[in-house]
């Protein structure tokens, strides 16, 4: 069956027990972790209650920032994503998201440079625990100092210079599904994406993110939704709403419009 999760950037009001909760209630099947709501209820306490309701993890998130644009120097930032592979090993997840780090007055050489090393590191400790790492690439006009890789290509790049399959990317449509070229080169970069991640929108990004309920933009979702499919994705189809039009709704109707909304997205199998 289609995995339909929630990452907890969505209803950032609530605790991670009313996340956990309220997404088996409205019925998703996975979580994308949110570290610091998971960090707060306690982590062994956190994965006793998704067993207990019976949530998958799709994604852990994140782990990054290795050019020191956060004030962290880079060997914390290793240590920190370290501790994020074994955080997401021990739940079980579908993939760690790992984000680059923004230029930090770096020229592009050393802030790729930077990201090989870390990424080198990163995988290293993944592979030996079976787990999945996803590179995020966040669109240049969506107001996030958290990233130089803001397309697919130097995305790509990124990947190719690291020799392990278990290494892929965030499809993210609020990032990457404005490209007019979007459905010309999709089929081809599906078989790296390691997660899918969902909102819709009225337009590019510009500025703070301003993600929409699905249906209430102008993306293409379901053809989307349809390339991934007809790729033979077998991951997650994550909901992620952050922003103005969401903070304010209610999240139990927003979850429950949102599954209905996700659910008539994708196909069953029968469908396929």
């Amino acid at each position: 069956m289609p995995k339909l999760s929630v990452n907890e950037l969505s209803t950032y009001r609530w605790s991670f027990e009313e996340d956990v909760f309220a997404y088996a209630k409205h019925g998703f099947d996975a979580i994308g972790i949110w570290r610091a709501k998971l960090a707060e209820y306690g982590t062994e306490k956190g994965a006793e209650l998704l067993q207990e309701n019976g949530l998958r993890v799709s994604s852990v998130g994140w782990a990054g920032g290795f050019t020191g644009g956060d004030g962290r120097s880079f060997n914390d930032s290793i240590h920190d994503a370290l501790d994020a592979v074994d955080l997401a090993a021990q739940l079980g997840a579908e993939c760690l998201i790992v984000v680059s780090g923004d230029r930090n007055n770096h020229t592009g050489s050393h802030s790729r440079r930077l990201l090989r090393q870390a990424l080198t590191e990163v995988c290293e400790a993944a592979a030996a625990l079976h787990l999945d790492v996803a590179i995020e690439p966040m669109h240049l006009g969506a107001g996030t100092q958290g990233c130089f890789l803001n397309n697919i290509q130097n995305t790509i790049d990124a990947i190719g210079e690291i020799s392990w399959p278990g290494l892929g990317l965030v499809f993210d449509s609020y990032h990457l599904g404005h490209d007019p070229n979007l459905f010309q080169w999709l089929p081809e970069i599906a078989p790296l994406v390691r997660l899918v991640q969902l909102c819709d929108a009225a337009h590019v990004p510009m500025g703070e993110q301003d993600r929409l309920l699905l249906g209430d933009g102008k993306q293409n979702l379901a053809a989307i939704v349809e390339c991934f499919e007809d790729a033979g994705y077998d991951g997650s189809f994550e909901l992620e709403l952050i922003g103005e039009a969401i903070e304010n709704l209610d999240y139990d109707e927003m979850l429950s419009h949102s599954y209905q909304a996700l659910n008539a997205l994708v196909r069953t199998p029968a469908e396929s």
